[in-house]
């Protein structure tokens, strides 16, 4: 997704999400037309389907005059390639009745990618997966959670045009489900006093008995979770700034202590970075704690990681962007003026001192 259509999905989100709370705040029932046409068509719309090309979308879609229609078919090279089924924004989409009759329908024609909403939460279904059908559900959203809106950016961003035409979402199933099956596998082998399990930590704890490894098994609490792999930005690694390079094991073994007791770096000191138009600052304190957003945190990457999250929100599974803050970083050079990154400074102390300083 470009800027601009990440930028125009956004404004679409935004209007949904108050009409949303207008609506809710008068505790209206509006019906599912008035939603489809306020909540679920300009998200559809600004997703980069045309809902007026009926090569693109048809409304009402039957394959043969007797089935039940489909709110929503989307096309691609004149194939159906998803399915829209939306309800009145007060109604729950946990009925099993509205899923088995869209994803019963969808594979029939052999459509794999099915859609349920009732234009605030957003439930996507794979129809083809030989599982049961909640292990069909892909990803659930909700126009109205603020807290996770680059998220919802991110998984309805797959369902647009573009997207749907890379078959991104595709790949991601595939994650999504080998996982999803890993984990009911290790949870079972954890849960249920398998042998091997038993066997294995044996050959690694000498001195143990098999009861006493069950035993100890048991009384553990084994948590197990897969993070959603991201989509956008998320998925690639952070933007690499101006003059970025590898970080080396010396570099990693140097700390902010270490410039600031050799006297390269006058603590405290603000430090700033221009990031998506936002200017962003921090101050490092004589103790090595970076200030942010009134938090202090123990290393740059960490402050920088806060910054980014409170400009572009956190990825799945994860507190805040991995960041490089000695990159992210710059402070002025007081013989200058001008600004530098932060590891100009570490560059200076490996060059001084010529050895890797131990963490």
């Amino acid at each position: 997704m470009t800027e601009q259509d990440r930028e125009k999905l956004l404004e679409a989100l935004l209007r949904v999400r108050k009409r949303i709370d207008q609506i809710k705040g008068r505790r209206e029932s509006i019906g599912e037309q008035n939603t489809k046409a306020t909540l679920i068509d300009p998200i559809l719309s600004a997703l980069g389907w045309d809902l007026e090309e009926l090569e693109e979308v048809i409304r009402e879609y039957k394959r043969k005059p007797q089935d039940n229609p489909v709110d929503y078919a989307f096309f691609m090279l004149r194939s159906p390639c998803l399915f829209v089924e939306a309800k009145a924004l007060d109604k729950e989409l946990n009925d099993r009745k509205w899923i088995s009759q869209i994803l019963g329908y969808a594979t029939v024609v052999g459509v794999e990618w099915c859609v349920l909403t009732n234009g605030d939460e957003y439930r996507i279904y794979n129809s083809h997966a030989t599982v049961d059908l909640d292990e069909k559900l892909f990803r659930k959203i909700q126009v109205s959670d603020q807290s996770q809106e680059k998220y919802t950016l991110d998984t309805l961003d797959l369902l647009s045009k573009n997207k749907m035409g890379e078959k991104l979402i595709n790949t991601l199933w595939k994650a999504h489900f080998v996982d999803h099956r890993v984990k009911m596998a290790l949870a079972d082998i954890l849960h249920n006093e398998d042998g091997g399990l038993t066997r294995l930590v044996r050959k690694k704890i000498s001195g143990l008995s098999r009861a006493e490894i069950r035993d100890s098994l048991k009384r553990a609490d084994f948590r197990i979770d897969f993070p959603e792999i991201a989509t956008g930005e998320a998925a690639k690694p952070p933007a690499p700034h101006k003059g970025e390079k590898k970080t080396t094991k010396a570099q990693v073994g140097i700390k902010l202590t270490d410039l600031i007791n050799t006297g390269l770096l006058k603590a405290p000191v603000e430090v700033e970075c221009k990031y998506r138009k936002a200017i962003l600052k921090a101050n490092i304190q004589e103790d090595g704690a970076v200030i942010f957003g009134g938090e202090s945190y123990n290393s740059l990457s960490a402050a920088a990681g806060m910054a980014r999250k409170s400009i572009i929100g956190a990825p799945p599974g994860r507190k805040c962007p991995q960041t490089n803050g000695w990159i992210f970083w710059k402070y002025r050079d007081p013989q200058t003026g001008k600004q530098k990154e932060i590891d100009a400074l570490r560059q200076d102390f490996l060059e001084k001192h010529g050895k890797t300083k131990k963490s």
